[in-house]
């Protein structure tokens, strides 16, 4: 079955606020090699519990049925006016079904019903999944950001 993207209803966000919160604490925890606690508070801070003015959020369907969500920020960045994708998530169940890939091409529909030129996302090095299925849709990588834990390491002298 095709997947549907249909707009989240308040009720629905209220309830998917907390599950968004601990999965963006996982992606900084993998990704960014923060530490649980450290993820979880940041997480708190940059999710604070409203929707966002200019965010918007989608429930993915299938049959009717829930199986993840997508939310879409417009702005303009340096280069030109752009959809943001801040957050495409399917649910374990559903992954490798092409829900992903559907949300994405929903994505570039969206971006040129509002007129944007542009969509960007931001993901993790170290999510290979995401990376791959982006890749495939014709993105490509800009920026790459490095960076080097020196908690642990002994100081030479």
């Amino acid at each position: 079955m095709t997947p549907q993207m249909r707009p989240m209803q308040d009720d629905e966000f209220a309830a998917w606020l907390p599950l968004l919160r601990e999965d963006y604490a996982q992606d900084l925890v993998r990704d960014y090699g923060m530490s649980s606690d450290a993820a979880r508070a940041q997480a708190l801070v940059e999710i604070d519990g409203h929707r966002p003015a200019g965010h918007s959020v989608f429930v993915i369907e299938v049959g009717g049925e829930p199986v993840g969500h997508l939310r879409l920020v417009e702005r303009r960045d340096a280069y030109a006016p752009t959809l943001g994708v801040y957050d495409v998530d399917v649910d374990e169940p559903y992954r490798g079904r092409g829900y992903g890939k559907a949300a994405m091409a929903f994505t570039e529909e969206e971006a040129r019903r509002r007129g944007l030129t542009r969509i960007a996302l931001h993901v993790g090095a170290r999510n290979d999944v995401a990376r791959n299925l982006y890749r495939s849709l014709g993105c490509e990588e800009n920026v790459v950001a490095m960076s080097k834990s020196i908690e642990n390491c002994r100081r030479e002298r």
